[in-house]
């Protein structure tokens, strides 16, 4: 603990946490993390477009007063951030979701758990103290679909993320050639345990003691999370390529709570969204793991915040790193920010202090852009 205190300490910026990562992590684990679909272009853009958002700096203006909070489904946030739901996070780190979860409930934000993510959301509930967001993925077999809403339901969780940009597996070339995506056979696997055996932190902290390694809101149907070429097949044979809007019939008849529909990329499926009644919408690429060749969020974000106009918060992930990020994003149109990557390498590099320190991080980054930008409220545009 004293080790990985001292490396966090040096830690600045999110390029440093996924260095930190990087070390710490197999490669199969590390390059699950932090790669994309095909070339990972989208992935890049995702990232480097938020470089052409040109903010206006401000002078002799009274910021004594800096006002982050946001009021969100009912709730306020210390911070217009969720973190992102992240799947196999309980991979990353011991029990991952828990600490993740912990860090954000002490930051005063919501945590927004993975269908396939180690912890279930009663034990992050239990072990946090607070009840996740939780994020579904709908599956072929809708007894499973309804299984997983209960599950949310009984841990009280407050907002429903409904994932549809993933109805079959991105092309992930790292995926593939470590053998997240497929099996490598013998020469693979040994080749694997070699690598988990080089990680002696990782191998004694999170493979031995953060058992067990099952998805945890799937433990009676998937295969374990650790048995990765599977899993990861599961996923591809058993998510439903056919949702259509029409199923959020079913998703509202065993869900009382706010629905919000992540994966929207397009102005005219954001008004759709709109019409259907949805609470929210995320506008996300899936980080630039599914489809590459498209557009960044931040891109596409104002063209659908203006289709919105108003009616439903837009919230946007991809390419988040820092709090001059997180402003750059609400100038754009968006309502908050999920945070992906930033928590996941965090998380890798120091558990939940180094979930802490990175939104710690995030919140004084923040508040500094908006002193030099003259901007006492983060929920009051620049010009207005």
């Amino acid at each position: 603990m004293v080790t990985v205190m001292s490396n966090l300490s040096q830690a600045v910026s999110s390029a440093d946490y996924r260095a930190m990562a990087k070390r710490r992590l197999p490669a199969i684990l590390f390059d699950y993390v932090d790669g994309g679909a095909y070339r990972e272009t989208t992935l890049q853009r995702n990232a480097s477009d938020f470089d052409d958002i040109l903010l206006q700096q401000r002078v002799m203006r009274d910021m004594s007063v800096i006002e982050t909070a946001i009021d969100l489904f009912g709730a306020s946030l210390a911070l217009p951030v969720i973190l992102a739901p992240v799947g196999f996070a309980g991979m990353l780190a011991r029990r991952g979701e828990v600490q993740a979860a912990r860090a954000a409930a002490a930051a005063g934000i919501p945590f927004c758990l993975s269908t396939v993510g180690v912890c279930t959301a009663a034990e992050v509930r239990r072990d946090a103290g607070v009840p996740p967001w939780f994020q579904l993925y709908v599956t072929r077999d809708r007894g499973l679909v309804r299984s997983l809403l209960e599950q949310a339901s009984a841990a009280a969780s407050p907002v429903l993320v409904l994932t549809v940009d993933l109805p079959t597996p991105g092309a992930r070339y790292r995926d593939q050639r470590s053998g997240m995506a497929r099996g490598l056979g013998l020469t693979g696997q040994m080749r694997q345990a070699a690598s988990g055996v080089a990680h002696p932190a990782w191998l004694w902290d999170v493979y031995l003691r953060g058992r067990p390694h099952n998805f945890g809101s799937l433990a009676a149907a998937a295969p374990a999370a650790a048995d990765f070429a599977a899993a990861w097949q599961w996923i591809g044979q058993n998510f439903d390529p056919s949702v259509t809007w029409a199923d959020l019939d079913f998703i509202r008849a065993h869900w009382s709570g706010p629905i919000i529909v992540k994966g929207i990329m397009a102005a005219d499926d954001a008004r759709v969204a709109v019409r259907c009644g949805v609470d929210g919408i995320i506008v996300s690429n899936h980080g630039g793991r599914q489809l590459d060749g498209v557009s960044s969020t931040i891109k596409a974000l104002p063209a659908i915040a203006d289709a919105v106009g108003g009616a439903l918060p837009v919230l946007v992930d991809g390419g988040i790193r820092s709090g001059l990020d997180v402003l750059k994003a609400i100038e754009a149109g968006a309502t908050a920010c999920l945070l992906g990557r930033a928590w996941a390498f965090a998380l890798a590099a120091g558990g939940e202090a180094g979930v802490t320190r990175m939104l710690g991080q995030i919140a004084a980054e923040l508040r500094t852009a908006m002193v030099l930008t003259g901007r006492n409220s983060i929920m009051t545009r620049e010009g207005a």
